[in-house]
């Protein structure tokens, strides 16, 4: 399978807005983690930024898992950018 990196941002307060999201999102990252297609996700120290390791056919498969996380759905992940990646060691 390949590997891809997903870049995205946040919206201004963060950490008040995610509050009704957060279970849902964590549960849907769980879910994905246990089928082995999230390697890693995680936001930046000043919570500007996320960053995401996945495993899966298709740059569709991933764009697909974002855009049904409760995180994109209400506006928490304001853009993003998905780049098939190559690790080389």
């Amino acid at each position: 399978m390949a590997k891809y990196v997903m870049w995205g941002s946040y919206c201004e307060g963060v950490l008040e807005k995610r509050a009704p999201y957060r279970q849902d999102h964590l549960d849907g990252l769980n879910a994905q983690k246990a089928a082995g297609t999230l390697v890693t996700i995680g936001p930046t120290k000043d919570t500007k930024m996320v960053f995401g390791i996945y495993e899966a056919e298709d740059e569709a498969t991933v764009r697909n898992l974002v855009e049904s996380d409760p995180y994109w759905k209400n506006g928490i992940w304001t853009e993003y950018e998905i780049r098939e990646w190559i690790q080389a060691i």
